[in-house]
């Protein structure tokens, strides 16, 4: 897995995403070692039900492990306003319609579009990364190529 940039609450809540995950594991082997005293595993709905929940929560576990291990925060006290980058909040024009969007860019796992939090790895994130206030630039998304201009960059 590649690293992921993001911020230091972003960090934290993946750390707690895992503790989490890892507190499961007892009330798992719990309900596999209650459905095994049932008798007949081959025949046996709960126990594998409960080796299925056991299944997907190991895999959950080992994603959010590496997710940890590649995570870098990022300083924010290195932060400029002189071009767009990860935690810049951005201010930016469609050329197409003239509608005005407000975007903070974050790293992936830290994305919701509908609190204007824009992956860096989206195209319309790819596009406004490095430039200043004032360019234009363009996105290709999956309708076409969007314009952009860049009217604030913030922290």
């Amino acid at each position: 897995m590649a690293l992921e940039y993001m911020t230091q609450a972003g960090y934290e809540k993946l750390k707690q995403e895992l503790a989490d995950a890892l507190a499961q594991r007892p009330v798992i082997s719990a309900a596999i070692a209650e459905a095994r005293e049932k008798g007949d595993l081959s025949e046996n709905a709960e126990y594998e039900a409960a080796r299925e929940a056991q299944g997907l929560l190991e895999m959950k576990i080992a994603r959010l492990k590496d997710k940890v291990a590649n995570a870098r925060v990022i300083d924010e006290s290195k932060l400029s306003t002189d071009s767009v980058q990860l935690l810049s909040k951005v201010k930016i024009e469609n050329l197409a319609n003239k509608a005005v969007m407000n975007f903070t860019i974050v790293g992936e796992s830290e994305a919701d579009f509908s609190k204007g939090l824009l992956a860096a790895t989206t195209p319309i994130g790819k596009a406004l990364m490095g430039h200043a206030k004032g360019d234009t630039v363009e996105a290709k998304v999956p309708s076409g190529i969007m314009k952009f201009k860049i009217l604030d960059i913030s922290l």
